[in-house]
């Protein structure tokens, strides 16, 4: 037994020595390589054709203009002093298909524009790991494009973009089947869409500034199990859209001044068993619209200055608002049904008049947010210039006392009668 154990021992250690050699070897062969415009390694290509797994590209200031660049090795690509790379409105800029690949601190300019490849700044495509942080893209088709890829990170980029229409702009990051992503600490500005999620499993978008791109700053389809939070939207074409997804959480961010005549703070579109809490909707034509979305619980979240703060269609359905403030918007809700089939519970509305004999904080009586004149405006948008007359006033009256077009089981039955305020702030 004794000679077996020492066997096993010695074993061991030939393995543990192995594994050290091994490890320093490997560590050992990790090297930088420095790309100098004048230097006698002047492009990326070079570098690469160099570079061996581990090793390390450092990119001096410089314009280079190299074409399609195609990383296939484990390497971090570093800028210092902004080296800008050019796709000079024709090419690619860097197709990555290796896995753990870094790009940071570079600046991106001018990839072409193609309806068929949607070429990109960066696009990493069927990669592991990859990271893309602290760049600059400055008008380029896509900026950030992650197909087939999982468990990579893209922080802390700054995306502008000039484009007048959506048909000839792409995407600030765009995301096609893709898993375990997270975006955070990125600026957005003058896409088609700040952020696009297309068949994604569990990404997280977090800290981001998403601000006047021509569509959407948020677009998501398909995307199941995704979290977003901490973001502001303001300003976009036609705010955030969630669309056919299950198990989202979107919660404190900022949607803000995103008007138009088909705008919105946030799109719901067939979306089941999700969470909207503790985000504020301000000055935006509608604060959230909800179509044919079913079980989705929204609470917390202040609606200050909409235009409408919660439109929802008669498809909308089992869904609860509870613990929501609503101020000063033009509407509080409007829906397209004289049924109701959500829960309105707890929220405190500024148009409310209810009074509270008792002293509970409760109204006495429920509040009936639905207006008539909503329903007027949804049929025939030109009356909306008669908002403040004293003829709708007294319609509104009488449809109070005794409801005929309005929702009558669309109700608050416990009408907050003051703010309130978010303690998980």
């Amino acid at each position: 037994m004794i000679g077996i154990r020492e066997h096993i021992i010695g074993i061991l250690r030939v393995v543990l020595v192995f594994t050290l050699f091994s490890t320093i070897t490997i560590q050992a062969k990790a090297k930088d390589i420095i790309v100098r415009k004048d230097g006698r390694i002047s492009t990326i290509k070079q570098a690469l054709l160099l570079a061996e797994n581990g090793d390390r590209i450092v990119v001096h200031k410089g314009v280079y203009a190299e074409g399609e660049i195609e990383i296939t090795k484990t390497v971090t690509i570093s800028g210092l002093d902004n080296p800008v790379i050019d796709g000079e409105g024709k090419y690619q800029i860097m197709y990555i298909t290796a896995d753990n690949v870094i790009i940071e601190n570079m600046v991106f300019v001018r990839s072409g524009i193609s309806y068929v490849d949607d070429n990109a700044a960066v696009k990493m495509e069927g990669v592991k790991g990859g990271v893309i942080r602290n760049n600059r893209f400055k008008d380029n088709f896509f900026s950030i494009y992650l197909a087939k890829s999982h468990d990579c990170l893209i922080k802390g980029n700054h995306i502008t973009a000039s484009g007048t229409r959506e048909t000839s702009s792409g995407n600030g990051i765009h995301l096609w089947n893709c898993n375990h992503i997270t975006i955070e600490d990125n600026y957005t500005k003058g896409n088609r869409d700040g952020i696009y999620f297309e068949f994604v499993k569990s990404g997280l978008i977090r800290n981001n500034v998403s601000e006047q791109n021509l569509r959407y700053g948020l677009h998501f389809m398909f995307s199941d199990s995704c979290t977003y939070q901490h973001n502001i939207f303001e300003n976009n074409g036609a705010g955030v859209a969630v669309m056919y997804t299950h198990h989202v959480i979107m919660e404190d961010n900022d949607f803000k001044n995103n008007w138009g005549s088909s705008s919105y703070g946030l799109l719901l579109k067939e979306i089941f068993d999700s969470e909207v809490n503790h985000n504020r909707f301000y000055k935006n034509s509608i604060g959230i619209y909800s179509e044919g979305s079913n079980r989705v619980q929204t609470g917390n979240n202040d609606f200050i200055q909409n235009g409408w703060a919660i439109k929802i269609m008669a498809n909308s359905m089992y869904s609860n608002f509870t613990g929501n403030n609503f101020i000063d918007n033009a509407f509080d809700v409007a829906t397209n049904s004289l049924q109701n089939n959500n829960n309105f519970n707890g929220n405190y509305w500024t148009a409310y008049k209810g009074y509270d004999l008792d002293h509970d904080g409760v109204g006495d009586i429920p509040y009936r947010p639905v207006r008539l004149f909503s329903i007027i405006v949804e049929q025939r948008p030109p009356s909306i210039f008669l908002l403040r007359s004293m003829f709708i006033h007294v319609l509104e009256v009488a449809e109070r006392v005794m409801p005929a077009l309005t929702p009558e089981t669309l109700t608050d039955e416990q009408p907050m009668m003051k703010q309130i305020y978010d303690t998980t702030k």
